[in-house]
């Protein structure tokens, strides 16, 4: 895989957040259509890529606070899982707005790297059983691939089995 270059995809705070820490991934940029509301299957379409390995970012509001729970874009969260991971008990999506002031993207292009806050942040499982994954690179029409290691040092996370 190789590090992004300056020709290679637009620059973001996921993308500076990464070449900072020199963990090596590769832009994939695509054509977004602004009539697309699931976003992650629109990007596993657009890439060619498995859904499974396509990963989708939501965050969650549990009564320990704000956290990000990384799932593959054919599957759903499970809220309670997130919450246990998180060191909860319960959880809720947080509202859009919410989600787009703290991660400083805007809904469909939210990145779990380079967020404006950085918070307590989960991976599904599922994701170690890949090479590379990809998730969202902070904006529609652009995702980034990565280890799963790598983005869980990027994020400061940890995996744990949170879908369903």
């Amino acid at each position: 895989m190789a590090k992004k270059t300056a020709d290679s995809g637009p620059s973001t705070p996921a993308t500076v957040a990464l070449t900072r820490a020199k963990i090596a991934f590769t832009p994939h940029a695509y054509a977004h259509d602004d009539g697309a509301t699931d976003f992650g299957a629109e990007a596993a379409r657009a890439l060619g890529v498995d859904p499974a390995r396509v990963f989708k970012t939501l965050m969650v509001q549990t009564d320990q606070g704000l956290g990000i729970g990384i799932v593959p874009v054919d599957g759903l969260l499970d809220l309670k899982a997130v919450a246990a991971a998180l060191g909860g008990k319960k959880a809720t999506m947080a509202d859009p707005a919410l989600a787009e002031k703290k991660s400083g993207y805007v809904v469909g292009g939210i990145s779990p790297i380079g967020q404006r806050m950085p918070l307590p942040t989960v991976l599904d499982d599922s994701a170690l059983a890949h090479a590379t994954i990809f998730v969202s690179g902070g904006r529609r029409g652009f995702d980034i691939e990565l280890s799963p290691a790598d983005l869980l040092r990027a994020t400061n996370g940890r995996a744990a089995h949170i879908r369903r």
